[in-house]
């Protein structure tokens, strides 16, 4: 049997990295939200709070942080809220669509879809 990078992380692991914690709260991250670094990590933290601060430099969204650690979404997503009721992380959240917003129509697309293959 392969096993994946999921299966390597025991229970007992991911119990530990989230503190005993199981769940974050949803309603402050998505799988799309930007996370920036507020801060420089400090001497004593965690070290995936660590790696969070240090990648975060840049925006990164909730799942490539997820990705680039090798933890589920919902370990990071309480990983992030550490990071955030400390004030070391911002969340972005993306802007929805504008309801009546005008897009592109369909012709316009398909100009931009044939230059790009052009190129």
């Amino acid at each position: 049997m392969i096993r994946g990078p999921l299966d390597k992380e025991g229970p007992d692991r991911l119990y530990t990295v989230t503190g005993g914690r199981s769940r974050a709260d949803e309603s402050r991250f998505d799988m799309v939200t930007l996370i920036v670094s507020e801060s420089d990590p400090t001497p004593g933290m965690q070290s995936e709070h660590v790696k969070i601060l240090r990648m975060c430099r840049r925006p990164l969204s909730v799942v490539e942080i997820s990705s680039y650690l090798e933890l589920p979404v919902s370990v990071v997503k309480i990983l992030l809220c550490d990071l955030l009721d400390t004030g070391r992380i911002t969340a972005r959240h993306p802007q929805p669509a504008r309801p009546g917003g005008r897009l592109p129509g369909p012709e316009t697309l398909k100009k931009v879809l044939v230059a790009l293959q052009n190129l």
